[in-house]
């Protein structure tokens, strides 16, 4: 993906279990897939979540924020914020010395 961000989607999801996030997710990529073949680039990278604080976080890649808040609102799945986002991979990292 050209003019490719990274994005982190904040969620609160009081009630929600592993079940719930995992058909939300279903459902993100899907939409993230129509949104991609219909030339609008967005790939769902991944999720954490913290059951015990009702809390998820999602990583998006695409050239805007706002084609990440398209894909969850298309996938009717609610979220607070969506933060522009520096990935490190750990091969990326300084070594100290």
């Amino acid at each position: 993906m050209a003019g490719v961000n990274s994005y982190l989607v904040e969620r609160y999801l009081p009630g929600f279990s592993e079940a719930d996030l995992r058909v939300a997710i279903g459902r993100v990529q899907v939409a993230c897939a129509e949104l991609s073949a219909a030339g609008t680039p967005v790939r769902y990278g991944g999720s954490l979540f913290l059951a015990l604080e009702e809390t998820c976080f999602c990583r998006f890649d695409s050239e805007h924020a706002e084609t990440a808040a398209t894909a969850n609102e298309r996938a009717q799945f609610p979220f607070a914020r969506i933060t522009p986002t520096v990935v490190i991979a750990p091969e990326e990292a300084e070594q100290a010395g």
